[in-house]
């Protein structure tokens, strides 16, 4: 087969003759953002893709006129309005997040806590779902925001539910801050024995391991596989509820809700 400007050849390399890696290159760029990183010169782009400044330049030109990027005074390079609206829709789209909007308001009507739905995406926990109580005091954490895995109630439940072999693979490049909440792991070993009983018992507590001054309790949600299809939590300040409380009802109450999410999920 003959190829064409927009497609690659089938050598083997790309794994799909069908690929655009014009397409590609962009999708590359665009991965460059999130949490952390909000804004690139060119020349980081291009360190960080591999991509030639030329094609680099014409490809952030593209996304630019697009919308998809937007360029600073001072010449960085940051996600447009078209990158979020994109996001929205897909998390608004999700057939995890529609199921579990209506459990989720309920729960923290009833506790009058923030409550979570998240999933893992290799070291850090995606939050797909907030209520939030207006008193709690954490992070500025939306839906769409990413926190690392090893320091969350959610992330850990979810990493509890890896193999060995996943979990290393999940953590590979995985550094444990220094700057995480006072009783945070602060290595692989330190978090593989606090992930060991998260499995058995089926619920993880998250104390003062993100930030001080904030505790949570997670359990997971199932759909049609062993494995959980994403986590819920509900997180509360420390001098509201203590470890025994977020044990006690709290827990109750997140398992209900949990149950009645799955519920929904197998039979959609």
């Amino acid at each position: 087969m003959k190829a064409t400007a927009d497609a690659a050849p089938d050598d083997g390399k790309s794994g799909n003759r069908y690929r655009i890696e014009a397409l590609a290159k962009g999708l590359d760029v665009l991965r460059l953002f999130d949490e952390t990183t909000t804004s690139l010169k060119l020349r980081e782009i291009c360190d960080r893709t591999g991509i030639p400044m030329p094609t680099a330049f014409r490809v952030v030109a593209t996304l630019e006129e697009e919308g998809f990027l937007e360029r600073q005074a001072d010449g960085g390079i940051q996600p447009g309005v078209a990158v979020l609206t994109l996001g929205s829709a897909a998390l608004r789209g999700s057939s995890l997040v529609q199921l579990s909007e209506q459990p989720l308001r309920h729960l923290a009507e009833a506790t009058g806590e923030t409550v979570n739905l998240g999933v893992l995406r290799g070291d850090e926990v995606l939050y797909l779902a907030r209520v939030r109580n207006q008193d709690l005091v954490t992070a500025n954490i939306q839906v769409g925001s990413t926190l690392p895995a090893p320091y969350t109630s959610m992330g850990k439940l979810l990493l509890a539910y890896l193999s060995p072999d996943e979990l290393r693979a999940a953590l590979a490049n995985h550094v444990f801050r220094t700057d995480a909440g006072p009783n945070a792991a602060r290595s692989i070993e330190d978090l593989e024995k606090r992930l060991a009983p998260i499995r058995e018992q089926g619920y993880a507590l998250q104390d003062e391991e993100v930030a001080a001054g904030l505790r949570s309790v997670s359990v997971p949600v199932f759909g049609r596989e062993a494995k959980p299809a994403a986590a819920v939590n509900i997180a509360v300040a420390t001098q509201r509820h203590d470890l025994d409380s977020l044990r006690g009802p709290l827990l109750d109450r997140l398992r209900a809700t949990a149950e009645d999410i799955s519920v929904r999920l197998r039979s959609a």
